[in-house]
C-alpha cells in the first residue's frame, strides 16, 4: 500500500509511536550498553502537555530533569535519523508500523489530541539543533506517558517487539559513541522509573463520540472513493513499493525544514475528527493485512484507505489541509515528481492524477 497515503493518519500519533517502542521493557541483562542506549535514544525523541499533578506528570518531571543533559548532546540535525538500519524488506517495516498503527487505534482520543497540540508547542520552542526547551519536553513526556496508559500492555509490547527485530543489535553501540554516556544511562535509569508509573497507572480510554461529518458528505465521499481507486489502481501496480526510495531524505531539505513540514502535519492531526481518525486507522490496519509480496494492497482495501482518508480530511479546516501540502510540496520541489513520474506507466499516472482532482472536490465540498 502507499506509504504516504497514512500520512495524515499518522500525524497525530508520531510521537508516540517512538514512546510505544520502550514502554515496557524488561529489566537489562545482558547487554545493557546496547539496551540504554536503545531506550535513551526513543526517550529522547519525545517531546510535551502541561504538568498535571498525577502521578505520570509529577514522574515525568523526574525523567525530564535527568534526561535533559543527554538530549542536548544529541545531534538531531544529523542524517543519521533518515537512514534506515539495517536490512529488513519494506514489506517487514509496513508490518511493523501496522503494529503501531493498531496502537494508535486504542489509545484515548483526548490524550492523543493533547499529545499532539503538546508537540506542535514543543517544535515552537526547538533551538538551533532542535532540542525543545525543558519545559516542552517535559509535558511531551508527561502527554506521552497518559497516552501510552490508555494502551493495553499487550498492545504496546506489540510494537516494542515489532521494532525490535528490525533495528541491528549494532545501532544502540553506534548512537552510544555519538553521547557522553554517563548522561545515557543516567537518562536509561530515569526512564524505567517513568516506565514502572506509566505501567502502574493505567487510564481507561474514553469512547469516540459521533463524526461532526454530516451522514451525506461521508456517502458521497465513499461513492467518490470507488471511483478514485478504479481509476488509479493500474498506477498503484506500476510502483515500486519495496523501493528504499521512500525512506530517503528529501533532496537538499535540513532536519530543520523537516521538522516544520512535520509541524503541519501534526496540526492537523490535533484538529481531525476522533472517530473518523480512528476508523481510518483501522481502515490501513485491514490493508496492510491484504499486502502482497510487492507492498501493494488488494483493491477493495485501498478503497476503504481512501474513503476514510477521504472523510477525516473532510473534518479538518481547509486552511490546515493547504499548509500541509504547502509545506511538503516546497520540501519535494520539482525533482521528486518527476523522477517519480518516470518510473511508471505515464498513462496511469496521469489517469490516477485525473481522478484524485476530482476526489478532492468532492472532499472539500
Amino acid at each position: 500500500m502507499p506509504k504516504r497515503s497514512s500520512i495524515a493518519v499518522a500525524c497525530a500519533a508520531a510521537g508516540v509511536v517512538l514512546f510505544s517502542q520502550q514502554a515496557f521493557v524488561p529489566a537489562p541483562q545482558v547487554n545493557r550498553r546496547a539496551q540504554i542506549s536503545a531506550v535513551a535514544g526513543s526517550v529522547a525523541a519525545l517531546g510535551a502537555a502541561p504538568a498535571f499533578a498525577d502521578e505520570i506528570g509529577v514522574a515525568a518531571q523526574k525523567l525530564s530533569d535527568a534526561s535533559y543533559p543527554f538530549l542536548k548532546e544529541i545531534d538531531w540535525t544529523s542524517y543519521v535519523y533518515n537512514v534506515k538500519p539495517g536490512a529488513a524488506s519494506a514489506v517487514d517495516w509496513i508490518k511493523a508500523v501496522d503494529k503501531a498503527i493498531v496502537m494508535g487505534t486504542a489509545m484515548d482520543s483526548n490524550l492523543l489530541k493533547q499529545a499532539a497540540e503538546a508537540h506542535v508547542k514543543a517544535i515552537k520552542s526547538m533551538d538551533g539543533n532542535l532540542v525543545t526547551s525543558k519545559a516542552d519536553y517535559t509535558a511531551i513526556n508527561a502527554a506521552l506517558g497518559r497516552t501510552v496508559a490508555s494502551v493495553p500492555e499487550s498492545v504496546t509490547m506489540d510494537v516494542y517487539n515489532a521494532f525490535d527485530k528490525l533495528v541491528p543489535k549494532d545501532v544502540p553501540e553506534y548512537m552510544m559513541s555519538r553521547v557522553n554516556e554517563a548522561d545515557a544511562k543516567k537518562a536509561y535509569a530515569a526512564f524505567i522509573e517513568f516506565k514502572d508509573v506509566v505501567k502502574a497507572h493505567p487510564i481507561a480510554p474514553a469512547a469516540v463520540s459521533a463524526t461532526s461529518v454530516s451522514d451525506a458528505k461521508l456517502s458521497a465521499i465513499g461513492a467518490a472513493a470507488g471511483k478514485l481507486s478504479a481509476a488509479s489502481y493500474p498506477f498503484m501496480k506500476d510502483v515500486d513499493w519495496t523501493s528504499d526510495i521512500f525512506t530517503k531524505p528529501f533532496p537538499g531539505a535540513s532536519a530543520k525544514d523537516v521538522m516544520k513540514a512535520v509541524d503541519k502535519a501534526i496540526a492537523m492531526g490535533a484538529v481531525m475528527d476522533p472517530k473518523l481518525l480512528r476508523e481510518a486507522a483501522e481502515a490501513h490496519h485491514k490493508a496492510i493485512g491484504s499486502i502482497d509480496a510487492k507492498g501493494l494492497t488488494s483493491e477493495a482495501d485501498y478503497t476503504a484507505v481512501n474513503a476514510a482518508l477521504g472523510k477525516l480530511i473532510a473534518s479538518v479546516p481547509s486552511n490546515k489541509v493547504i499548509e500541509v501540502f504547502n509545506a511538503f510540496k516546497a520540501l519535494a520541489g520539482p525533482s521528486i515528481p518527476n523522477y517519480q513520474f518516470s518510473a511508471v506507466n505515464p498513462g496511469d499516472a496521469v489517469s490516477a492524477y485525473a481522478a484524485f482532482w476530482e476526489f478532492k472536490d468532492v472532499v472539500a465540498r
